[in-house]
């Protein structure tokens, strides 16, 4: 009886061991499998990145994953381990290997980015013939002819942020202005809808829930383990309330422009609505709702950031800023006559003032993970002579890549200058300003590249074009003006003055700059009633 009273006494405590021993051996397995027997296993990198893939998780946890990634690849070379199942590569050679190569499709981490089960979007859309159907049918919203239509509503936006700049006292936040501007241009791009997040209060809440919204995605793209055990439907709770509200206000939005014609407005409605008519390649499997969250989550961020780093840059380096004020004021008769075309087009300091801010503070300063796609007979796939098997992610950070000294010499340096022919224009200057361009990638390249790009490029231009003609600023004074920049007392990778500081949630998190705007005469004045008229519009 004790015998058996003492057998019933060690059990359970013989099961709590056993099991213990069991999870430790799993794990000591796993361990060393990834570390002396994985694939990658002769790959440098970080020996925690190899074990899992909580080093990059806790890194994005933090919103400084381009930044550790950079500081990683400066101490284990060019190609590297980043995670159990990842590569980042650092060349030239490895960005058309990787975005130009019809073999390569997106990485499986996007799918944790997906509304519902098989409903894609073009962010997400891993096979090649979907994201080719739904690439055409974005692409046609956004390509250049498209936006020569839709330019006077872009035009009257860029107003109305200039009259935003003239009215208020005191320093101005870029970022924010640039944000109300961004959203509202992608509102009336997406479905001929006024947001008026530059002029009412109602829709502010929609920037600050797609933040959060990109930084829940960027955390379970970075460590699918936290989407695995259905972590971020906890974490998630944080996230609801505001994201709930911006999913109302998009359902609103598709409402409101269903009850019109398809033809009614110049946007991407428009387009789709008509390849949804006319398309041989079954586009029935577009869905409306995950397009227009991509579409207006895409488009109202890219430029915003562009648009507060050239202001940053250009309050920040005097030298630039007269060259190109001097440029646009000198271009253009009037701020009435700023608009796209070949004048525009001919303002080739503002072009290398706007391309040096996106190298140095790229929209998206994450790796664009890829991989070989699962339908390939081929196995392997040569990444810079490096064969990488299926099942692994690979990819190019687009911060690191901006800052590597073999294609952008001085990279921390604001330097429009190198953007512009080299003179003199000989052999031996010409090829490294050729690699410099390929290398340039704020939008990535290759058939998955971003589909805004045009749009982006005249919105950022447009707005700092109008802004230069009609004012003149500086940093705001006192700590104010220092937001945005980084700080010699910082953590590592923020401690740099000149460098206006990202945070990494897969899109740009950044504040600031602070600036004071000095109209320049009565010119504004001269045209308020224009921009008057333009708010109308909004």
């Amino acid at each position: 009886m004790s015998f058996l009273m003492l057998s019933l006494d060690f059990y359970p405590g013989a099961v709590v061991y056993g099991t213990l021993g069991l999870v430790v051996s799993y794990f000591i397995i796993v361990a060393g499998y990834r570390v002396l027997l994985h694939p990658l296993s002769h790959y440098p990198g970080p020996f925690l990145a190899k074990l899992t893939d909580a080093y990059p998780g806790y890194y994005a946890f933090r919103r400084r994953l381009h930044l550790t990634t950079y500081l990683d690849l400066q101490k284990y070379g060019p190609v590297m381990r980043h995670g159990p199942k990842k590569l980042v590569f650092n060349s030239i050679t490895a960005l058309r290997d990787i975005y130009q190569n019809e073999k390569v499709t997106k990485a499986d981490s996007y799918l944790v980015s997906q509304a519902a089960p098989n409903v894609f979007n073009l962010f997400n859309a891993i096979d090649r013939d979907l994201h080719r159907v739904k690439r055409r049918l974005i692409g046609g919203a956004v390509s250049e002819r498209s936006i020569r239509g839709f330019e006077p509503t872009l035009s009257a936006q860029v107003d109305i942020f200039v009259t935003g700049l003239l009215t208020s006292s005191g320093p101005i936040n870029v970022t924010e202005r640039s944000k109300r501007l961004g959203y509202d241009i992608v509102g009336h791009l997406s479905f001929g809808y006024g947001l008026r997040l530059q002029t009412h209060e109602t829709n502010q809440f929609l920037i600050n829930a797609i933040r959060l919204g990109n930084y829940r995605s960027n955390l379970n793209m970075q460590f699918p383990f936290i989407h695995k055990i259905h972590l971020h439907d906890v974490v998630g709770r944080f996230f609801y309330p505001s994201w709930d509200r911006f999913t109302s206000l998009l359902q609103t939005m598709i409402r409101s422009r269903l009850a019109q014609d398809k033809d009614a407005q110049n946007d991407f409605y428009a387009h789709v609505s008509n390849a949804l008519a006319t398309d041989d390649e079954d586009p029935q499997q577009i869905d409306l709702w995950t397009e227009a969250m991509f579409f207006t989550i895409a488009g109202g961020d890219t430029t915003a950031a562009a648009v507060a780093a050239t202001f940053f840059y250009l309050s920040r380096n005097q030298e630039c800023y007269q060259k190109v004020a001097q440029e646009i004021r000198s271009t253009f008769n009037s701020g009435c006559e700023v608009r796209g075309g070949p004048l525009l087009s001919c303002c080739r300091y503002l072009r290398a003032c706007i391309d040096e801010s996106l190298r140095m503070s790229p929209p998206g300063p994450s790796t664009p993970w890829r991989q070989l796609a699962p339908d390939e007979k081929d196995s392997v796939v040569m990444i810079d002579g490096h064969p990488v098997p299926k099942g692994i992610s690979f990819g190019v950070n687009i911060y690191a890549f901006h800052h590597n000294d073999e294609y952008f010499p001085n990279p921390y340096q604001f330097s429009p200058e190198r953007w512009l022919t080299p003179s003199p224009d000989t052999p031996e200057n010409r090829e490294p300003y050729k690699l410099m361009r390929e290398a340039f990638s704020p939008f990535s390249i290759g058939s998955r590249s971003c589909a805004g790009k045009p749009l982006a490029y005249l919105e950022t231009s447009l707005a700092l074009a109008k802004t230069l003609w009609y004012f003149d600023f500086k940093p705001a004074s006192g700590n104010l003006g220092q937001v945005g920049a980084g700080n010699s007392g910082a953590e590592i990778g923020r401690e740099r003055p000149g460098e206006f500081q990202l945070f990494d949630t897969f899109n740009s998190v950044h504040d600031g700059p602070y600036l004071t705007f000095k109209p320049r005469g009565d010119f504004v004045w001269r045209d308020l009633h224009l921009l008057k008229k333009a708010e109308t519009l909004s």
